[in-house]
């Protein structure tokens, strides 16, 4: 058998290559790019747009093989209202579905799937099982949760789909929001916090997703969904507070008054010039903390990382990238030590 990773030189498939060759798979990564890494020296390259149903066609599936969705339009960049339906669902729908129709055509039925956390929206239940509710808040989570009702409809006709829904991914090569964050520590700017900054932020390791996926091809490829976070995420106020002294900046935490900044971003967002995506700042002061026990349960999955140690590793990064003197996998493998 093979391992098939769309999306496979993307932010989690890079490193679950990584972990497939060192385990002694063969792995075939399907993506439109192939960056320079020592372990590709021992993949097979196929370039895909996941949009092109034939160019999907064209990858090398197997009926025994392991298929791994990782292709994705996250939410950085921040895309106006209006352009988001058609930034978001060519690749996060549409190209699942041209996947799960290919595999379907050479009768390969075992899948794992990513797609967020986002597809909960609002806090409903503290923490968020995976029975929580989904009512997502804009274009991103509910295009992931269409895909969630695309997988319930395959399963029913034989196939196995293990579902991801992952918090915050963070680790080398990937800083999103976290960037302008840290611009403002380095420059001992103030830091607002949108809330008093007493909720808990759960983020999730890059390289904790990756073990998820190789779990679940252990455990058989299961027709469940795992939710995917940190275990005992601080409150916003102490996460931030550790890295503006671990930085030696001046900042200041500066709490605001939830209500009125999410109003003013909403009229910033309705205008199409948005600071930070709904779905992001809709939620920013609210329990939003995943339940992770069922991948324990169920897959055996642990998660390694803190969320300190996480966010301390990303502003290393950021800073070596400055710089100039350290390796991006250097600081985020001292996280986990």
């Amino acid at each position: 058998m093979k391992h098939i990773l769309f999306g496979g030189d993307g932010f989690v498939g890079r490193h679950l290559a990584e972990k497939l060759v060192q385990d002694g798979e063969e792995v075939v990564v399907a993506d439109i790019r192939k960056s320079d890494l020592a372990h590709y020296r021992n993949c097979t390259f196929v370039a895909t747009d996941v949009t092109d149903t034939d160019a999907v066609r064209r990858v090398p599936i197997g009926a025994d093989d392991m298929v791994y969705n990782l292709s994705a339009k996250m939410l950085s960049p921040i895309m106006p209202r209006a352009k988001r339906y058609d930034f978001f669902y060519p690749v996060n729908f549409f190209g699942t579905k041209h996947i799960i129709e290919a595999m379907h055509a050479v009768g390969a039925p075992n899948l794992v799937h990513f797609t967020t956390d986002m597809i909960y929206g609002h806090t409903v239940t503290h923490p968020m099982t995976e029975e929580h509710p989904v009512a997502p808040l804009g274009e991103y989570g509910q295009s992931k949760l269409d895909t969630e009702y695309l997988a319930g409809e395959w399963r029913e006709r034989g196939m196995n789909i293990t579902l991801f829904r992952p918090r915050l991914i963070i680790g080398p090569g990937r800083l999103g929001i976290l960037e302008k964050l840290f611009k403002l520590i380095d420059r001992n700017l103030p830091v607002p916090m949108i809330g008093s900054g007493k909720n808990p932020y759960q983020f999730i390791s890059v390289f904790d997703c990756a073990e998820a996926a190789r779990l679940a091809w252990k455990a058989g490829v299961p027709n469940e969904a795992y939710n995917l976070g940190s275990l005992n995420p601080p409150p916003v106020r102490r996460l931030l507070g550790d890295l503006v002294k671990h930085a030696g900046s001046k900042s200041l935490l500066v709490p605001t008054p939830g209500f009125a900044v999410k109003r003013t971003l909403d009229l910033l967002d309705l205008l199409n010039v948005p600071l930070m995506d709904p779905e992001q700042y809709l939620i920013a002061d609210e329990l939003c903390v995943l339940d992770v026990s069922k991948g324990e349960r169920d897959l055996g999955w642990i998660p390694q990382y803190r969320d300190e140690d996480m966010l301390i590793a990303a502003y290393s990064e950021y800073r070596a990238k400055f710089e100039g003197r350290q390796t991006a996998s250097t600081a985020f493998t001292q996280a986990a030590e």
